[in-house]
């Protein structure tokens, strides 16, 4: 700590924002800096969002934001559970896909939920996604070591991939990944696309990472954080502006209070940083205002009829759509609960975010809505820039938004950040220490 703030007294940061970025990087500083978490919501957690809900007389863990990690792409939640001592249990992540109310349907989830479909065995449009998916397996990852930086539209378009691979398969389940129009897809810079799958083991049929959830659902880990933090988190407090001064910073909260703190870390969305600062500089405009989010909607419910029409397609998650050429419809997939958390309950469970067809209201259980970053090459030339804004006018900024959009990528900013401050997660110095 003193290499970065020099000795002397305990320095205030505020931290704005307690989803896992924000929740990681105060949790981190806690026993070095005088933190205050604000939390607009009067929860903490952002995406790990825990409902529990009575159904057939039990009550229920569900979650609905966050579901689930796998120990080889996410290194640092799994430390954060492993030191939290936070139970987990293995997922299933299959993917199902259904057009055109059912015209269209087939699970990847093993040869049989393929051909669930008895007409896919002799269409040559599906047969050709399948030799063009063993295809992309190959080649896909040589883009990685060329200079060129396509779109993904662009790629595949350039390598004359066919319209069911395209359509059917790729695009539907890239949108259902990051929770975007397949437009959108099309636009999203391919080596991101292509180093994220490979990395995460889509391009190997076998040997992929093993998925898990949190038994008992993300509160848990949510709970035992903000038991840590103690009396330095504000719920329910609304952060208006932020206004930078020459020897610190001043929080203005929305019931007129102000704050002030040595340092500030923002783990927002970017575009929600950008608007809580009351005095951006140029260059954090040109930066920040490069990331966008959508907002999604979600339902929780036992509507089955959100699900493929054949239940032998059902899988752990779902693509929705009404047909094939719906490019700028928001996405709509539905995850089964019930695989994905291992939940028993009398009727299946299901979240389905943007659903093509309203559910029945006497099935609807919670709704909700959640934001996601949208990716393009703005986008990416924005985490690129973002060094150079951290600590600047004792500034900081962290969020899942700076990686691939998902839970380890919010920690590893947090733990970035962290670093900036002259601090290491337990996990790295215990590590450490083990080497000394």
């Amino acid at each position: 700590m003193d290499g970065v703030w020099g000795a002397g007294r305990r320095r205030s940061v505020a931290v704005i924002g307690a989803g896992i970025p924000g929740l990681s990087v105060a949790w981190f500083l806690r026993e070095y800096c005088t933190v205050t978490l604000y939390e607009a919501e009067h929860r903490l957690g952002g995406h790990a969002d825990t409902q529990v809900i009575r159904l057939g007389g039990q009550d229920i863990a569900v979650d609905t934001g966050f579901i689930v990690y796998n120990t080889v792409n996410y290194p640092h939640l799994t430390a954060l559970f492993r030191h939290l001592g936070v139970a987990t249990e293995r997922s299933d992540m299959s993917f199902g896909v259904s057009i055109g109310g059912g015209r269209l349907e087939y699970g990847g989830g093993s040869i049989p939920q393929l051909f669930a479909q008895k007409r896919n065995i002799a269409r040559p449009r599906f047969l050709a996604m399948l030799r063009d998916v063993m295809r992309f397996y190959r080649e896909a990852p040589k883009l990685l070591c060329s200079d060129d930086d396509p779109t993904l539209g662009e790629y595949l378009d350039r390598n004359r991939y066919g319209p069911g691979f395209i359509e059917d398969h790729i695009l539907p389940m890239g949108a259902a990944i990051w929770s975007a129009s397949v437009s959108a897809m099309y636009e999203f810079p391919a080596k991101i696309f292509i180093r994220f799958f490979v990395n995460h083991g889509l391009l190997r049929l076998s040997g992929r990472p093993v998925w898990r959830t949190v038994t008992g659902g993300s509160r848990t880990y949510v709970g035992r954080m903000e038991a840590d933090l103690a009396t330095s988190v504000h719920k329910g407090v609304p952060v208006q502006a932020v206004l930078r001064r020459p020897n610190g910073v001043s929080i203005h909260l929305a019931d007129g209070t102000v704050s002030g703190h040595d340092a500030v870390v923002i783990a927002t969305h970017g575009d929600q940083a950008l608007r809580l600062l009351a005095d951006a500089s140029p260059r954090e405009r040109s930066i920040l205002g490069a990331v966008r989010t959508q907002a999604n909607r979600m339902v929780l419910h036992t509507d089955a009829r959100l699900m493929p029409r054949r239940k032998r397609v059902w899988s752990s998650w779902n693509y929705l759509a009404r047909d094939r050429r719906d490019h700028g419809r928001e996405v709509s997939v539905t995850y089964w609960m019930n695989r994905l958390q291992n939940l028993a309950t009398p009727e299946p469970l299901f979240v389905t975010l943007n659903p093509l067809r309203e559910p029945d209201p006497s099935r609807v259980i919670l709704e909700k809505t959640y934001r996601h970053p949208c990716y393009d090459a703005a986008m990416i030339a924005a985490q690129g820039a973002l060094p150079s804004l951290q600590g600047d006018r004792n500034t900081w900024f962290c969020g899942a938004w700076t990686g691939y959009g998902f839970h380890e990528d919010g920690i590893a900013s947090a733990v970035s950040v962290a670093r900036g401050f002259g601090v290491s997660p337990p996990w790295v110095e215990a590590a450490l220490d083990r080497a000394a």
